[in-house]
C-alpha cells in the first residue's frame, strides 16, 4: 500500500513538471527569437531576401535557443512543482508515513539525467550543423546588395555603373519626373550624362529592368585613342531606353560545405582532433626552444667588476678595451674587439627575436586550444545544468512553500543571472589563459550542485552544518 502511494506521488510530481516546463520552454524560446530578430532585423530588411531564406535562417538559429531554454525551463518548473508540493503539506505527510524525501525527488532527477543526455547529444550532433548553416546564410546576406529602391531627391547607386536621381515619383502611375542619370564608362558603354523630363520602369524578368526616358538630352564622352583629347557628343531624344542587369542584386545562396568551420560549428570529435594537432605543434615549438643554443660571452671575475678603457703607454700599441668578456680581452686591438662585440650583440638580438617568435606561436596555439576546449566543455556543462537545477530547485521550491509562477520566476531570474554571467565570464577568462577551460565551464555547476546537495541533506535529515562547528567547540 505504501509503495503504491509513493509511486502515485512520484508520477503526480512528474506530471506537475510537464505543464510549467512546456510553458516556460516555449515562452523562453519566443523571447530568444524576438531578441534574435531585433538584433538582426537591419540585415534582413531592404535587401529583397526571399522569405524562405529568412525562415531557414530563423529555423537554424532555433537550435542554440533550445539548448539555452531547456535548462532554464527545468529550473522554473522544478521550483513551481516542488513549491506546490510543499504548499499542500504533502512533504509533511510523507515524512509522517516514514518515507524518505529523496525517494520523491529520484524520478524527477532521473528525468533530468535523460534530458541532459538528450541535450548533450543535440549539442554535439545537430547544433554544430545548424550553426554552420546559419553562419553561411549570414555571410550570404551580408554580401547581398540592397534591392532596387528608388526614392525621390535621393541618389541611387545600387546598380553598378549607374547613379540615378529622380525629382518626383508618381506611385499611382509608376511614372518618374525630372530624371538625371550618370553612366560610367565600361567595355560596352561610354561615359554619359543623361537628363529627361519623364520616364517609367518596366521589369523584363527577375534579372532585367528597363528604363524608358522621354524628352531629354544626352552628353556622351566616347573613348578615343588619344588620351590627351576629350570628345563630347551632345544629342537630344524623344525616347530612349536603358536596360539594367539586376543579376548582382539577386540573392545567391552558397554551399555551406565550402566554408571553413569554426569552434561553434564543429562536434566534439572534430575539435579533439584539432586540439591534439595544436598540442603537438606546441611540443614542437618547445623542442625548438630547447634547441636554440647560442654561445654567450664568457665573463671574467675581474672584467665583471668594472668596465674601463685601458690605454697602453706605448704609442705604437693599439688602444684596447677591458671588458667583462674574456674572449674580447684576447683580441689584439680595439677594432677587433668592437667587431666581436657587435657580432655578439647581433647574435643576441637574433636570439631574442627567435625567442619572441616562439613565444608568440606557443601563446597563439594555447589560446586556440583553449577556445576549442571551452567549446567541448560547454557542450556538456550547459546540458548538465538540467541536473544541477533539479538538485538546487527541488529544495528551494520546498523551502519557499509557494507553487505560483511569480515566486518561481523571481528566484529563477536571480539564479540564472548568476549562472549565465559566470558562464560567460568563465569562457572569456579561459580564452585568455587566465583559468583552465574546465574551471571556466564547470565551476558554478559544481558550486550550485554542492549548495543543492547541502539543502537536500538539510531537508531530509536533522543534520545542520552548524553542528560540525558545535562539535569542534566541545
Amino acid at each position: 500500500m505504501l509503495r503504491k502511494f509513493i509511486n502515485k506521488l512520484q508520477i503526480d510530481l512528474l506530471k506537475k513538471h510537464i505543464g510549467p516546463f512546456l510553458f516556460c520552454f516555449f515562452t523562453l524560446m519566443f523571447l530568444l527569437l524576438m531578441q534574435f530578430l531585433i538584433l538582426n532585423i537591419d540585415q534582413l530588411i531592404g535587401k529583397d531576401i526571399p522569405l524562405r531564406i529568412i525562415f531557414e535562417l530563423i529555423f537554424t538559429n532555433l537550435a542554440y535557443m533550445v539548448v539555452l531554454a531547456a535548462p532554464m525551463a527545468v529550473l522554473v518548473a522544478t521550483l513551481m512543482a516542488f513549491g506546490k508540493f510543499s504548499e499542500l503539506q504533502e512533504l509533511t505527510a510523507i515524512r509522517a508515513s516514514g518515507v524518505h524525501p529523496l525517494k520523491v525527488i529520484l524520478p524527477v532527477l532521473t528525468a533530468s539525467i535523460l534530458l541532459c543526455l538528450a541535450l548533450a547529444w543535440f549539442s554535439n550532433e545537430l547544433l554544430p550543423e545548424a550553426n554552420h548553416k546559419s553562419r553561411s546564410l549570414f555571410i550570404d546576406i551580408r554580401l547581398k546588395k540592397p534591392g532596387f529602391d528608388l526614392k525621390p531627391n535621393e541618389f541611387y547607386d545600387g546598380i553598378d555603373g549607374y547613379i540615378i536621381l529622380v525629382d518626383v515619383i508618381d506611385n499611382k502611375t509608376d511614372s518618374l519626373y525630372g530624371i538625371t542619370l550618370f553612366q560610367e564608362a565600361t567595355r560596352n558603354t561610354d561615359q554619359a550624362f543623361i537628363k529627361a523630363k519623364k520616364g517609367y520602369l518596366i521589369s523584363e524578368n527577375s534579372s532585367m529592368l528597363s528604363l524608358f526616358l522621354f524628352d531629354g538630352n544626352m552628353q556622351k564622352f566616347p573613348s578615343t585613342s588619344n588620351r590627351s583629347k576629350t570628345t563630347l557628343e551632345i544629342s537630344k531624344f524623344k525616347e530612349h531606353r536603358i536596360t539594367f542587369d539586376l543579376a548582382d542584386l539577386a540573392f545567391e545562396k552558397s554551399d555551406p560545405n565550402r566554408r571553413n568551420r569554426s569552434d561553434r560549428t564543429m562536434n566534439i570529435q572534430s575539435m579533439k582532433v584539432i586540439v591534439d594537432s595544436l598540442h603537438k605543434d606546441i611540443d614542437k615549438h618547445y623542442t625548438q626552444l630547447s634547441n636554440l643554443d647560442k654561445t654567450l660571452p664568457i665573463s671574467s671575475p675581474e672584467g665583471s667588476k668594472n668596465y674601463r678603457r685601458r690605454i697602453e703607454t706605448n704609442p705604437n700599441t693599439d688602444t684596447t678595451l677591458v671588458t667583462s668578456s674574456v674572449t674580447a680581452n684576447y683580441q689584439d686591438n680595439y677594432l677587433s674587439q668592437m667587431k666581436l662585440l657587435q657580432s655578439s650583440i647581433s647574435d643576441l638580438n637574433d636570439y631574442k627575436a627567435s625567442l619572441q617568435n616562439l613565444h608568440a606561436n606557443i601563446s597563439f596555439r594555447k589560446k586556440s586550444m583553449n577556445r576549442y576546449l571551452v567549446e567541448i566543455h560547454k557542450k556538456v556543462s550547459i546540458p548538465f545544468a538540467c541536473i544541477v537545477f533539479i538538485l538546487l530547485g527541488a529544495p528551494l521550491g520546498i523551502m519557499t512553500k509557494r507553487g505560483n509562477f511569480g515566486v518561481a520566476a523571481i528566484i529563477s531570474t536571480v539564479i540564472l543571472t548568476f549562472y549565465w554571467i559566470s558562464l560567460i565570464q568563465g569562457e572569456k577568462l579561459a580564452d585568455r589563459l587566465f583559468i583552465s577551460p574546465f574551471v571556466g565551464m564547470w565551476s558554478f555547476n559544481i558550486v550550485f550542485s554542492f549548495i543543492g546537495i547541502v539543502l537536500l541533506i538539510r531537508l531530509s535529515t536533522e543534520f545542520r552544518i552548524t553542528d560540525i562547528f558545535s562539535r569542534n567547540d566541545q
